[in-house]
């Protein structure tokens, strides 16, 4: 049985000069419009989350609030651990949550992200599909049948941008 994984970068985040840190970084304006055009986006593909990993840095955090009301309300875990994690993080704390029939929705910072996705794309050969770089607010979703990250399918990705 498969699990479907929805990895998805932050959205468009205001300068490092207009916040307090990094961390206390959040939306502009278009970010969370480009939030809330993924998240309508994923919906019209018929996708509700049944669980969301999102660091817990105040602009993945506001990505995700933009996207629950296109999906659902999933449950939604926030470890420090997943603030700038690598993709080798991303990777450990995505087999920590998989299910059969669950669908994994990960919130997170670039170039852990963008690298994440870019890998699957990889082993399942659609690259090309993938935008170089990995830009704010891009989802990329994934089907992984016996849910292991080894054997992807390559289902859309969604780029507000492009």
């Amino acid at each position: 049985m498969t699990a479907t994984l929805i990895l998805m970068r932050h959205a468009k985040a205001v300068d490092r000069l207009e916040a307090e840190d990094d961390f206390q970084r959040g939306l502009t304006p278009r970010g969370r419009r480009d939030a809330g055009d993924v998240g309508e986006a994923l919906a019209e593909l018929g996708l509700a989350a049944d669980i969301a990993l999102v660091s817990p840095a105040w602009r993945t955090r506001q990505t995700f609030d933009q996207l629950v009301p296109q999906l659902g309300a999933p449950k939604m875990e926030d470890p420090m651990a997943l603030y700038h994690a690598s993709t080798d993080m991303l990777e450990r704390a995505t087999r920590d949550v998989l299910v059969p029939g669950r669908t994994i929705l990960l919130v997170g910072h670039n170039p852990g992200i963008g690298g994440f996705a870019h890998k699957l794309g990889q082993i399942c050969g659609a690259s090309r599909s993938l935008p170089p770089g990995y830009p704010t607010a891009t989802a990329a979703v994934f089907e992984l049948a016996d849910c292991d990250l080894r054997q992807p399918s390559f289902v859309t990705c969604i780029d507000p941008k492009s």
